[in-house]
């Protein structure tokens, strides 16, 4: 076929082969353009089929990364509110198994909430919170397990305070554009010590309650996840080899299929998984009742005064994405001059406002709701930069990965084949995490003064709560470099 020509006022664009030719999406984009949507306010929604196509590769991505994922959320959310323990299952009247089907209403919640994004016009693969998880949940050991029987629930109402003001924390440094400049005024060590510390919190997690669990297979798991990112020579000869470039394409997902397909049998450190079918039961009503506001009232003044560093600190942490998703989205759509994506640090701020908002409210959660899954995009974007022959528009991808993950968690087959490694996915995570935030954290300085006062940050989370921790790197920073800043302001 014949290339068509649309002359625009700034440059000649040539339609690539097929362009609009398909019978969905039911709206086209002009070529160069912005994919047709529905303008509400802020945001810009898309429906399937109507403003973007169905991507079946994104969809069959999200049948195994989306059900991995919300799964080890689910077990971090369930294992910090005391699900760990038989006493606590049996005290609320459940099975082991009827705890875990419970369980799964979060992951629908969430489900649904990493919907959001893309449904609205925010061009990103959300995710957790992740470097900030080992910190929250350095922050909730402060109060002592649910006990359910005897009404104890501090911890969950400390999660709810601080969840609801990691939310506020979006709307307001989103809608006043607070957010920036709260990132230039921290200075590097502070910032560089709680990326670091998060780094140190999540590699003890990984040794202290991970490995004992599992030490074989966590090991094997976290090591395979070391060489897939981070290995120089394999990231070399993926340059060269179709094939490993694919392999190193999928981040973690050797590792999690090694602790699917493999562990169970080589190793036999986890179970075998116990297929169940049908679709994922909702239990709304139970989840609302035991975990919520509106079975356990508001929490009161004193959690959300308790929760204000950690949620300070939450924001300082997630906002980093924003600058990655920018840069992640304009390096993938450089590429593709016959359509124009917009990324909006204000909009995807009140994406992740009303993402932590709903959680909160509805199924507290404790990996929180971060703006960037970079891994996830990435996968996507890869794609999406080898023309529109192989991807037509941006949102066929991200728009069907988190739809289409929405459909895999009700898909009980399915999440219960991934339920015996759903505790060593949380591993893979935390030791990817431990690494990841002690580069990251270390490059972030520049001086041996940064560094000193970073490394300090860092040891006072792993053991303080994040509040203490905060305070102790301001009152170093104060005393080591607090005066410099004072000589520069003079002058």
């Amino acid at each position: 076929m014949a290339e068509k020509t649309t002359v625009n006022t700034q440059t000649q664009l040539k339609a690539p082969e097929g362009f609009n030719s398909g019978k969905f999406p039911l709206k086209k984009r002009e070529l160069g353009g912005v994919q047709p949507h529905i303008k509400l306010g802020p945001f810009n929604l898309r429906i399937p089929l109507i403003h973007h196509e169905w991507s079946w590769t994104e969809m069959a991505a999200a049948m195994f990364l989306g059900v991995a994922c919300l799964g080890a959320g689910t077990a971090t959310t369930m294992s910090t509110f005391g699900f760990d323990d038989p006493a606590t299952i049996a005290a609320l009247g459940l099975t082991e198994n009827g705890a875990f089907l419970m369980s799964l209403t979060f992951g629908v919640f969430n489900a649904i909430c990493y919907y959001l994004p893309a449904l609205l016009g925010d061009p990103v693969v959300p995710g957790w919170i992740t470097p900030a998880l080992p910190l929250t949940l350095r922050f909730l050991e402060q109060w002592a397990m649910p006990d359910y029987a005897a009404g104890q629930v501090d911890r969950i109402y400390a999660m709810i305070a601080l969840q609801m003001l990691v939310a506020l924390s979006f709307l307001i440094m989103g809608a006043t554009g607070l957010g920036r400049k709260l990132i230039d005024i921290v200075p590097t060590s502070i910032k560089a010590g709680i990326v670091l510390g998060a780094g140190v919190t999540a590699g003890i997690n990984v040794f202290s309650a991970r490995m004992p669990k599992a030490p074989i297979t966590v090991a094997i798991a976290v090591l395979l996840s070391y060489f897939f990112l981070f290995n120089p020579t394999f990231a070399r000869a993926a340059k060269k080899n179709k094939t490993l470039n694919f392999l190193r394409n999928q981040g973690v997902v050797p590792a999690q299929l090694f602790a699917i397909v493999l562990a169970p049998f080589l190793i036999r450190e986890i179970a075998v998984p116990q297929i169940q079918w049908g679709l994922t039961p909702l239990s709304v009503g139970f989840v609302l009742e035991h975990f919520t506001i509106f079975g356990l009232g508001l929490p009161a003044a004193s959690f959300f005064l308790a929760a204000l560093p950690s949620a300070l600190t939450t924001y300082i942490i997630a906002f980093s994405d924003f600058v990655l998703a920018k840069e992640v989205v304009t390096e993938a759509t450089a590429t593709r001059s016959d359509e124009t994506v917009i990324f909006d640090a204000g909009r995807s701020n009140l994406v992740s406002f009303l993402r932590n908002g709903i959680m909160s409210v509805f199924a507290p959660w404790v990996p929180m709701c971060g703006p960037l899954w970079a891994s996830g995009l990435l996968t996507i974007t890869e794609r999406y930069k080898r023309g529109y022959k192989t991807m037509h528009s941006y949102w066929d991808g991200v728009c069907t990965f988190r739809a289409a993950t929405v459909i895999a968690v009700l898909i009980l087959p399915l999440v219960t084949l991934i339920r015996p490694a759903f505790a060593i996915f949380f591993g893979i995570t935390m030791g990817v995490q431990a690494f990841a935030c002690g580069n990251i954290g270390m490059r972030m300085c520049t001086t041996a003064n940064e560094r000193g006062i970073a490394c300090v940050i860092a040891a006072a989370l792993a053991y303080y709560t994040p509040g203490v921790a905060l305070g102790v790197g301001i009152l170093v920073w104060a005393v080591v470099e607090g005066s410099e800043l004072f000589i520069k302001n003079k002058e």
